[in-house]
């Protein structure tokens, strides 16, 4: 016979420091990214931008803007997908756990080195182009650590956990503790068996949550929607024979 499974603990049950790592911090890092938001866009509109420094260098810009941003929608929607969806929907539409694994981390790691180099390449234009370091604030700087941090954290979980260890299946763990947050019933004894570097990924995460609206990262819920709906700009001709000053010397319309 097989002894009956024992419950979790509930959160009023685990130990302080996973109180405060799993249930305290998630929420704190909530509040203030959903409160920033509307505190930014209330208060500092006109710095809601990502102050573009495109006219300063373009080069360096046009490989490793593309290259960042696409790898992190890639690695935004693959985190998505493996939070979100639980492991039972996946495997009721045919998708097995080791399909799953495999392409999770295929994709999930070539996302990754995309994003990181992407990323490196944007640190190392700021650093070294004039116009563009002059134009970063104490500001950018924490928030490229904070950002940077993140990436080399989850991808060196990733890799310790497929290349090093025996594979890890973070969805028995870490996928049900991030829904039970947003189901108000936190479960921190998820996170507490996880491995090390996944838990040092998951609070790198939630402190640049925190951090996220108080940066240029803003931009990111930005959709120019008005572009659809504002009028049309209307250009005026300097014809002469719709006005009445006489054009200068050297300024007559030919043909």
């Amino acid at each position: 016979m097989t002894a009956p499974a024992q419950p979790l603990p509930t959160a009023a049950e685990a130990g302080p420091d996973a109180v405060l790592l799993w249930v305290v911090l998630p929420y704190v890092a909530l509040a203030v990214f959903v409160l920033g938001h509307i505190w930014r866009y209330r208060y500092d509109k006109f710095g809601w931008t990502t102050r573009s420094s495109q006219l300063y260098e373009r080069r360096l810009l046009r490989i490793g803007s593309p290259l960042f941003h696409f790898g992190i929608l890639v690695v935004l929607l693959g985190h998505i997908g493996g939070l979100v969806i639980p492991k039972s929907w996946t495997e009721a539409v045919g998708i097995g756990e080791s399909a799953y694994h495999l392409g999770a981390v295929v994709l999930g790691t070539i996302a990754g080195i995309c994003t990181l180099g992407g990323l490196a390449i944007l640190v190392y234009r700021r650093r070294t182009v004039g116009p563009v370091f002059s134009a970063t604030t104490k500001n950018d700087k924490a928030m490229y650590v904070s950002l940077t941090a993140t990436i080399v954290l989850g991808l060196a979980a990733t890799a310790a956990a497929n290349l090093v260890g025996g594979g890890y299946d973070y969805r028995e763990t870490i996928s049900p503790w991030f829904r039970s947050i947003f189901w108000f019933r936190p479960d921190p004894d998820r996170m507490t068996g996880a491995p090390v570097l996944f838990q040092l990924h998951a609070i790198s995460a939630m402190l640049l949550f925190g951090f996220w609206p108080f940066t240029r990262l803003v931009h990111m819920l930005t959709a120019p929607l008005g572009y659809l709906t504002r009028p049309y700009i209307v250009y005026r001709s300097r014809d002469t024979r719709l006005g009445a000053r006489a054009p200068r010397r050297g300024w007559e319309r030919v043909g």
